[in-house]
């Protein structure tokens, strides 16, 4: 089976970046970027975001993840700690996470190093989540190989353990926060010249560039 897809493209003529109206700090563009994107909509999960590590067996994987908080510090998702990204995580903590909203032809790309949050935080978090939710992620043996029969079985003895009383939260589930040291501002433009604003980290100030397409 064969597909060409020589002809799927399209122009961009959305926005434009420009260095005279960003933001200094780059956490606050993002903010800024991240409401307009809400405000204009279109876009199911705006807060989907592809976090890439490197695998314990040398090969980078990127996979798409939910984004549950942003502030001063960095960017917040939570997850199984003995997941393969978690084991990745151990590993090597510098990772990457991109954001794509095509309804405004935007991406974002952000490299950092990830964190565990604190014990409060994680616990915080896991007591506001769907009880469906919580049942899964204690049911759940994340990236082991299972039967769907296996996994079934795990979530009905646990919603039976616990039908009386509050789901905890698995030492093995937390969060991550990943504190940015480079974020890269794209914004599609005609003929493909894409706007592109870099942010860099050096010492405790922000250096902007401009990088060509």
């Amino acid at each position: 089976m064969r597909k060409d897809l020589s002809d799927f493209r399209k122009s961009y003529e959305k926005g434009a970046l420009d260095e005279d109206k960003i933001a200094s700090n780059p956490m606050q563009q993002f903010h800024k970027w991240f409401h307009e994107v809400l405000e204009v909509g279109g876009v199911e999960e705006a807060n989907a975001m592809t976090i890439s590590t490197k695998g314990l067996d040398g090969f980078p994987k990127g996979r798409v993840v939910l984004l549950k908080k942003f502030d001063e510090n960095g960017f917040y998702f939570y997850t199984n700690y003995k997941s393969e990204k978690g084991r990745a995580i151990e590993a090597d903590n510098r990772i990457s996470i991109s954001f794509f909203w095509p309804n405004l032809e935007r991406q974002v790309i952000i490299k950092g190093m990830a964190k565990k949050t604190s014990i409060e935080n994680s616990n915080d978090y896991f007591q506001i989540r769907p009880r469906g939710s919580q049942l899964g992620a204690a049911a759940s043996p994340q990236s082991e190989i299972i039967s769907k029969e296996t996994l079934i079985d795990n979530l009905k003895q646990l919603e039976e353990k616990y039908k009386a009383q509050e789901v905890p939260r698995p030492e093995h589930w937390g969060g991550y926060c990943v504190k940015p040291i480079s974020i890269e501002f794209w914004q599609g433009r005609e003929n493909r010249l894409h706007d592109r604003i870099r942010y860099t980290l050096e010492d405790a100030d922000w250096k902007i560039e401009r990088l060509a397409p």
